[in-house]
């Protein structure tokens, strides 16, 4: 599944350089994560990065994009040509 950044981002900053997919960019009003980017960091690291540098806690998984931890490897061997 992927992540989702809710309204209670501050626009702090650290998540965007984090993400190891680029799916991290800067929206109308917050941060945004695209779903066809987000792996939640596997294939990179054992916890979404994102998740880890919040100061407030607002990167849920994203209840739309439910996907596999097997879906996740697949899509990030896509993004890397792996």
């Amino acid at each position: 599944m992927a992540l989702i950044i809710t309204e209670e981002c501050i626009n702090c900053d650290v998540c965007e350089p984090e993400c190891p997919n680029g799916a991290i960019t800067m929206g109308d009003e917050i941060y945004e994560i695209d779903p066809d980017l987000c792996t939640e960091c596997i294939g990179h690291y054992g916890e979404p990065q994102c998740v880890e540098v919040c100061p407030v806690d607002c990167i849920p998984k994203d209840p739309d994009h439910e996907e596999s931890e097997e879906a996740l490897m697949v899509k990030y061997e896509k993004l890397t040509n792996g």
